[in-house]
């Protein structure tokens, strides 16, 4: 597998929306791969999650990182996480 790099982007939004870096490795790893906007791809992953995210309880986190594939890395562009 390729080298994965956080932009700063990336990393600031895991801090607002509640992912680590550990669990965007884990998506862009694991998790379902779909094209994204101009030639990106998004990989989807649920964690179980079973506390509370910003004042509401909430079973399952889904990580869902934007990356761009260059030919020796894959670069994190953004960030999304979704809450079930």
């Amino acid at each position: 597998m390729k080298r994965i790099r956080m932009t700063a982007h990336a990393v600031e939004q895991c801090e607002e929306r509640g992912a680590t870096e550990a669990e965007v490795k884990q998506a862009i790893e694991k998790g379902l791969r779909e094209p994204a906007k101009r030639g990106r791809f998004i990989h989807r992953l649920n964690f179980q999650l079973n506390a509370e995210w910003q004042g509401r309880f909430y079973a399952i986190k889904q990580v869902a990182p934007v990356v761009a594939e260059a030919q020796n890395e894959i670069v994190v562009v953004t960030v999304y996480t979704f809450y079930f």
